[in-house]
């Protein structure tokens, strides 16, 4: 038995998304079914529609930023009921046993996370189909409660860009008084700095573009540094106890690492690939280049809660989901302040 539902997916690397019907599983008893109202568009859904990264399989339904309400519960389900504001992000299932698992990181799960798109569920081994649909289900251990307070369609990049700097925020105990930098302003970096500033930290955004300094300056960033300038970049000179790195292409840490403080991180959460850097200064400073991708159940609920009790959400651009092609267009050039949040109810024009 299953349950057939209206997505919009990608047929191959070089199709364009288009409507498709597929079949989702009947309820298991610990599942929750969620219609969805709003999902987001991140760059890693471009990425796995076009195959950037090579291990795409297909169809791809895309989706992992995904708001809805509960329509029915399992017979074992305990955590929500009909009715129920609640969030789907990048995850749908892990091992739950492993070291990383049992302390709240499912996302490091030692025998690979089950993403909500593009992986094989863990027990029939069917495709996993995200958000860009009408109706997503998930074991309630890995559906998220939403703060009704927080404005409904503004809130879904939290899942995946607010709680991908989030992370790496708290690992490394920002709070009042540290000194932050966030490297680029899109859909991550504009998180950070709402973020950072939110815990009391003096936040500082890297750009290559003058243009952006009031824009971060609204968002909550305390100073703006142009990072071609190499004066003001001397100037920034053993400043930092962290810099969140949203830059998702190659790009020259050389730059950045001097500006950090003794004891100092850079946590790359954008790029993929092999690192363009200089040890000497990180040697001479105790400086470090980390990695951090998403976040555990636990710390995205943390994060969910903290943005309810400060207001935040992200700063969204609505569209149909019959426009997800020409947003693809536009993400690519950066062409969105900051993040696109697809309205599901346009959905219904193809039923």
């Amino acid at each position: 038995m299953s349950i057939e539902v209206l997505g919009f997916a990608a047929q191959s690397a070089k199709s364009p998304l288009a409507p498709f019907k597929f079949e989702r599983r009947n309820p298991r008893e610990d599942d929750v079914v969620i219609q969805i109202e709003y999902c987001g568009v991140c760059h890693s859904d471009l990425h796995q529609a076009r195959d950037d990264w090579g291990f795409s399989s297909y169809p791809v339904v895309p989706g992992h930023e995904i708001v809805g309400r509960v329509t029915s519960i399992g017979s074992n389900v305990t955590k929500y009921k009909v009715g129920d504001l609640v969030g789907i992000g990048c995850l749908v299932d892990s091992c739950r046993t492993c070291s990383a698992c049992h302390t709240g990181l499912e996302q490091y799960c030692e025998e690979g996370h089950t993403q909500t798109y593009g992986s094989l569920d863990r027990h029939d081994h069917r495709p996993t189909y995200g958000g860009y649909s009408q109706t997503i289900i998930c074991s309630e251990d890995f559906v998220l409660k939403i703060p009704e307070n927080l404005d409904t369609k503004a809130v879904a990049p939290i899942l995946c860009a607010g709680i991908t700097t989030w992370s790496p925020l708290r690992h490394w105990n920002v709070s009042k008084g540290s000194k932050v930098a966030v490297v680029g302003l899109g859909g991550l970096g504009h998180m950070a700095i709402k973020l950072a500033n939110a815990l009391g930290a003096e936040v500082t955004l890297f750009t290559r573009s003058a243009s952006k300094e009031q824009d971060a300056r609204e968002l909550g960033a305390h100073h703006v540094i142009l990072s071609t300038d190499e004066a003001q970049m001397k100037s920034a000179a053993n400043q930092f106890d962290l810099i969140v790195d949203t830059v998702p292409y190659d790009h020259d840490l050389k730059t950045y690492i001097p500006t950090l403080a003794l004891n100092g991180t850079i946590v790359l959460v954008g790029y993929l690939g092999d690192l363009n850097a200089n040890s000497i200064p990180m040697i001479m400073g105790r400086k470090a280049i980390a990695g951090s991708v998403i976040g555990g159940i636990k710390e995205t609920q943390e994060l969910l809660d903290f943005c309810g009790e400060h207001n935040i959400v992200s700063d969204v651009e609505m569209i149909d989901m019959q426009n997800i092609n020409e947003a693809f267009e536009r993400m690519l050039k950066s062409d969105v302040k900051y993040r696109f949040v697809i309205d599901m109810q346009s959905l219904a024009k193809e039923a």
